[in-house]
């Protein structure tokens, strides 16, 4: 169709929308010729604009000729493909070198994540509150202190810390200087040894405050932290215990606890 004069003429349109409206049209000017007078042999005549765009508007908003119309999903993912196409148009546009400066700068972000990842490792959602000290697979204390030189010859002093922890509360029961006791926490172990190896309680005390701080504290530990639980470590193998301190502060326990 085509405007001339300031109105709306015949003219061809593609496919099964332009027949149709061909067609109402054509009805309409010869309707239009028979009601003056005419023959249908004579030219057609033209009709205002607004009549034929309504006629045209009629005619296209039937459902035949949106059968082939892709469906909501279709149309909702190709308005998706096109926002990111523009947005990275956009992004191309505003990076300095263009679409290859935007693949570098998205590269650069990549390497960066990957090396947070590989730094911190993977995010795990632990408990607030105190929780047992030990897993359900038991280690020994040789065991333990592998792993944490392993976590600390890689730079990740938490999980160093941890092991270390464990290792020493480990080699503690497998001495006989603490009871192989499934659910203990790190503040009950050193409170237990604090008593037999009275020397060391405040180090102890610091070891088990430190587990619990990168453990359930969401903090970050350090080399010096892990070092100073390392050099405890190492003391308490070399340590006697004071077996006679312990027995009279449990005797204490048992007549507090019969006058009660």
């Amino acid at each position: 169709m085509g405007l001339t004069g300031g109105v709306l003429t015949v003219a061809a349109l593609p496919g099964a929308a332009g027949s149709a409206v061909r067609g109402l049209l054509g009805a309409t000017a010869r309707t239009g010729v028979l009601a003056a007078g005419g023959s249908g042999d004579e030219p057609p005549v033209t009709i205002s604009r607004d009549p034929a765009r309504e006629a045209a508007r009629r005619e296209l908003s039937k459902r035949m000729y949106h059968e082939n119309d892709p469906g909501l999903i279709q149309r909702a993912l190709n308005a998706f493909w096109d926002w990111v196409g523009r947005l990275l148009d956009t992004a191309a546009s505003a990076t300095p070198g263009g679409a290859l400066g935007l693949l570098v700068v998205v590269l650069a972000v990549v390497a960066v994540l990957a090396a947070l990842w590989w730094r911190l490792g993977t995010p795990r959602r632990t408990s607030v509150s105190a929780a047992a000290l030990f897993d359900d697979r038991p280690r020994s204390a040789a065991e333990h202190r592998a792993a944490s030189e392993a976590h600390a010859a890689q730079g990740h002093w938490n999980q160093a810390v941890q092991e270390r922890m464990r290792a020493i509360v480990r080699s503690l029961e497998e001495r006989a200087l603490l009871d192989v006791r499934p659910g203990r926490t790190a503040d009950e172990a050193a409170a237990e040894a604090g008593r037999t190896l009275p020397a060391h309680t405040d180090r102890l005390r610091s070891a088990a405050r430190e587990f619990d701080d990168v453990t359930y504290g969401g903090r970050r530990s350090d080399e010096q932290a892990y070092q100073r639980i390392a050099a405890l470590d190492g003391d308490l193998e070399r340590s006697r215990p004071d077996l006679a301190g312990n027995t009279a502060g449990t005797a204490r326990g048992t007549s507090r606890g019969a006058a009660e």
